[in-house]
């Protein structure tokens, strides 16, 4: 087998796990769904699952989770001369232009159970936390580059919080039966007021550290 196919084969095969998985904790919850019974309405075995989940938790976040240094990386992939709060701008508006589920503004169907599924979930909360505080860390990292590190931790408090508010705005909209394409609108303008705030903030320090 050729490693393009195998590879299809894997992601179709961890493609299968998920929605399966998605069906059943839609159907009973997901508290009340074991591991052993994913594979069976699968048809693989319970060592395949954890060959490419090692936990409930992981099947439901791995979507969520594959965005965990998005920020740090629009930061550190920015345009010569181009802020950060700039580039976190520019990216989040196209983020939304395309729907992206990142923004909380898709209401893709396997989206929509996946954002219901979270957010009725008390065992996932601590596991989302973890990712928002992963994702604040890797971009006060990355501002660590250019600021000293305390204030690159308290920039990136600042923006983490901000895109946060964001997403669950749009999020929670979508859920209460929204159309993405009717919450868009409304999303864009939250988000350019959100980031002239920032920028407000933050503009001097970055434009303090361009000119040192």
């Amino acid at each position: 087998m050729d490693v393009g196919l195998r590879e299809r084969k894997k992601l179709e095969t961890r493609r299968v796990l998920w929605e399966t998985a998605l069906d059943l904790f839609a159907e009973r919850g997901f508290d009340n769904v074991a591991m052993a019974e994913i594979a069976a309405a699968a048809n693989v075995s319970k060592t395949t699952v954890f060959n490419y989940f090692g936990s409930k938790e992981d099947l439901v976040m791995s979507p969520v989770e594959e965005h965990l240094d998005e920020p740090a990386r629009v930061v550190r992939d920015r345009a010569p001369g181009e802020s950060p709060v700039a580039a976190l701008r520019r990216h989040f508006l196209a983020a939304l232009a395309a729907r992206d589920a990142a923004t909380g503004i898709s209401d893709q169907p396997n989206v929509l159970r996946v954002q219901r599924l979270i957010t009725s979930t008390p065992a996932l909360l601590p596991r989302l936390y973890t990712a928002a505080a992963r994702t604040q860390e890797l971009l006060a990292a990355e501002l660590a580059t250019v600021l000293d590190e305390p204030t690159a931790r308290l920039a990136a408090a600042q923006i983490a919080a901000t895109r946060m508010v964001l997403v669950i705005e749009n999020r929670d909209r979508v859920l209460a039966g929204e159309p993405a394409d009717q919450v868009y609108p409304g999303a864009v303008s939250r988000a350019a007021r959100a980031f002239d705030l920032l920028d407000g903030g933050l503009a001097v320090l970055f434009h303090q550290v361009d000119q040192g």
